[in-house]
């Protein structure tokens, strides 16, 4: 665990970002760097021991942000729904100016994503695996040109950096897992790739953050680039029909070309430079349930 530094998280009110900054906080100054339009989201950063920080990165207005901070966790991001060249523009350009920024930290981590990769089928997904063209084609476009971007920078001011490239997150804060959890709580069907089964190595939050924060700490020159998930493969159909068999609902699946293909990363190189997780699945599904779902009386699987 890193202590006594002073560390940027952006996108700090999110689903990955805020668990790590909060964790940090107990040893460390961290400022949480977001939009910060509801002052809910302020409090809850406070609260949280984080020195909240108004910061639109899509702007690439750095001018008041300090040159400091020792480490970096950049999570920040344009979902690319409908404008590509927004999207690139901040995940990508906004992001390189972040990098050069903060040029003097120990450890820089660009958040990039699994869904770069083009589906190789049944078989795990490495590194050098080459890019796709998936379903939302702005966003991994846009991330594709932030690894290259931030690589270059990196490179040419010997900055260290590590690019985590995100498969599946869950836990209380949320992710896909719980998103599908409550389509079958709904009733509604769950669309699945075809070429089943539908294959992902999910992480639950403890695991996230410890790897996350690690993730900092081995950043290095030339960057490192490292598939980030869970150490387990589990199928969605195995880990849908578990949660099932948890509330007492039967999930429906709907199998189409128009679902994204499975995200089913190789952990190999992971667990080298960051290490194994620790939650098994079946916990952590439940212990999600449980903190999501309060109100719900769990079955034994």
């Amino acid at each position: 665990m890193l202590d006594a530094e002073k560390i940027l998280i952006t996108g700090a009110t999110g689903k990955i970002a805020f668990p790590i900054a909060r964790a940090l906080a107990h040893t460390n100054e961290v400022w949480g760097a977001a939009r910060l339009r509801d002052a809910n989201d302020r409090n809850r950063l406070a609260a949280a021991g984080i020195t909240p920080l108004p910061l639109d990165i899509s702007t690439g207005d750095f001018d008041e942000l300090p040159d400091d901070f020792t480490y970096v966790f950049h999570a920040a991001v344009d979902p690319g729904a409908d404008d590509w060249q927004r999207a690139v523009d901040t995940n990508a350009q906004k992001s390189g100016d972040l990098l050069y920024h903060c040029r003097s930290a120990k450890g820089f981590v660009f958040c990039s994503t699994g869904s770069i990769y083009a589906y190789q089928g049944q078989r795990p997904l490495t590194e050098t695996d080459p890019p796709g063209v998936p379903l939302r084609a702005n966003y991994s476009f846009s991330k594709i040109a932030a690894e290259q971007l931030c690589t270059w920078i990196a490179k040419q001011y010997d900055i260290p950096l590590t690019i985590i490239r995100i498969c599946s997150t869950y836990g209380p804060e949320g992710g896909a897992p719980a998103d599908r959890l409550q389509m079958m709580l709904a009733g509604r069907p769950i669309r699945l790739h075809p070429d089943k089964p539908n294959n992902y190595n999910p992480i639950y939050e403890d695991d996230y953050v410890e790897l996350g924060i690690r993730a900092m700490e081995v950043a290095g020159t030339p960057p490192i680039v490292v598939n980030w998930a869970g150490s387990e493969t589990v199928s969605v159909e195995d880990y849908c029909a578990y949660m099932g068999e948890l509330v007492g609902v039967e999930p429906i699946f709907e199998y189409t070309t128009d679902a994204h293909s499975p995200l089913w990363p190789d952990v190999t190189y992971m667990h080298h430079v960051l290490g194994k997780t620790k939650v098994p699945w079946r916990e952590g599904f439940r212990r999600m349930i449980e903190a999501r779902h309060p109100d719900l009386e769990l079955g034994h699987e």
